[in-house]
């Protein structure tokens, strides 16, 4: 056989910009394909090393193609916005318990179903599965309490993973706090401090949890290869501080002055819903499985050593 089919076949669904530091972990060890929706992207996916597969996942006939083309895949492809209803993989005329669901993960988990499995399937959740957990440390054995609806979408996703692992696929899935790099576009406090927004006082402050984006990367290469079938991993550093702090964290490092603090009553009449969502959650993840199971050494283990590295000049 021509060696471009002799060589492993690895599927990237949602090649942004963490999908792109994959395959660059990956380096040529494989032959990669990445599954777009935008004609437009053909170009750079190319120059990237990556084969475009044209295919739509709000679109379930145009993933047909997807079927036995892949040895594994890493799904990175978040749900879509808005209320959507979902019928429960397994049951087709039931009505998902969750409400708001995730059709593109199910979507994609039946294409791959209709001919020779992958090995291996690797979802990107968050960490927002958890809900609000008052600051406790936690692992993967935590009960999924979503409160919000976004995060209620990927514990649907997560459903569909689990159903797809089922069937004989080696499925991880990985929960994912707060992402950041200095080379990765809103990833880090920058813009927020260059405008003076508020943060919570020490009092009413809520532990967050955050990785680096290259750390993240290498995550998803080792789960496509390492650790158990229907695993979860939480993949996060190993700073256990406030959000509030990290934002004065990032403010010394880049020289611009520190935001005001105010209180939770006082942030929910001048911040937007979206911000306010995240700091009504607070826990701290455990990463001892990540090391463990998947024997991940983080390059950047705390914030501090992430945010310097790389670091633009301060303006």
């Amino acid at each position: 056989m021509p060696a471009r089919f002799r060589r492993e076949r690895v599927l990237v669904v949602g090649c942004g910009d963490i999908g792109l530091r994959a395959a660059r972990a990956l380096g040529g060890r494989v032959r990669l394909l990445a599954l777009t929706s935008s004609r437009d992207r053909i170009p750079a996916l190319r120059q990237a090393g990556l084969v475009p597969l044209v295919g739509d996942l709000d679109r379930p006939a145009t993933l047909r193609r997807l079927a036995g083309i892949a040895h594994r895949v890493l799904h990175l492809a978040p749900p879509p916005r808005g209320n959507t209803a979902l019928v429960a993989p397994g049951s087709p005329d039931a009505p998902h318990p969750h409400g708001p669901g995730d059709p593109r993960t199910l979507a994609l988990v039946r294409a791959l179903s209709l001919r020779s499995f992958p090995t291996s399937l690797v979802y990107g959740s968050t960490s927002g599965v958890y809900g609000d957990c008052g600051g406790a440390r936690i692992d993967e054995t935590r009960a999924l309490r979503p409160a919000t609806a976004r995060a209620k979408r990927r514990v649907d996703a997560e459903l569909a993973v689990r159903w797809f692992g089922r069937l004989g696929v080696a499925t991880r899935i990985l929960r994912i706090p707060g992402i950041y790099a200095n080379d990765r576009e809103g990833g880090t406090p920058r813009d927020r401090l260059a405008k003076g927004t508020p943060i919570l006082r020490a009092e009413d402050d809520v532990y967050t949890n955050h990785i680096h984006a290259d750390d993240l990367a290498r995550a998803c290469v080792a789960a496509l290869y390492r650790g158990g079938t229907q695993r979860a991993f939480h993949v996060s550093d190993d700073s256990a501080i406030r959000m509030g702090d990290y934002i004065e964290l990032a403010a010394g490092l880049f020289g611009l002055p520190r935001p005001p603090r105010i209180s939770r009553e006082e942030a929910g009449s001048r911040l937007p819903a979206m911000q306010l969502s995240f700091m009504g959650e607070s826990r701290r993840l455990d990463n001892r499985r990540l090391k463990r199971e998947l024997r991940l050494r983080l390059r950047f283990p705390t914030v501090g050593e992430g945010l310097r590295h790389g670091m633009p000049p301060a303006t």
